[in-house]
C-alpha cells in the first residue's frame, strides 16, 4: 500500500483513469463485436453501420491514448478488409 502522499494521489488519479479508460475500451469492443457479428450474419447495409461506428470508437480510444494509435489502424484495416472481402464475393 502507498504511503507518502504523493503515491496515494497517485493511487486515487490511477483509478479515476482506469474507470475512465474502461469506458472508451469497452466501446470499442462492443462496435466491433457488433459489426463482426453483422458481417458473419450476411447484413451488409447494417454492417456497414457498425463498421462506421467501431472505426470512431477506435480512433476516439486512440485519440485519448486509452489504446495506441498503431494498435487502432491495425483493428480499423482488419475490420475494413473483413467487410471489403465479404462484399466482394457479392
Amino acid at each position: 500500500m502507498a504511503n507518502t502522499k504523493s503515491a496515494i494521489k497517485r493511487l486515487r488519479s490511477a483509478r479515476r483513469r482506469r474507470v475512465r479508460n474502461r469506458i472508451y475500451r469497452g466501446r470499442a469492443r462492443t462496435a466491433i463485436k457488433k459489426a463482426r457479428r453483422l458481417m458473419d450474419e450476411g447484413r451488409l447495409e447494417e454492417a456497414r453501420e457498425a463498421v462506421r461506428v467501431a472505426v470512431s470508437a477506435l480512433d476516439k480510444a486512440a485519440e485519448k491514448g486509452i489504446i495506441h494509435k498503431n494498435n487502432a489502424a491495425r483493428r480499423k484495416s482488419r475490420l475494413m478488409r473483413r467487410l471489403n472481402r465479404i462484399e466482394s464475393t457479392l
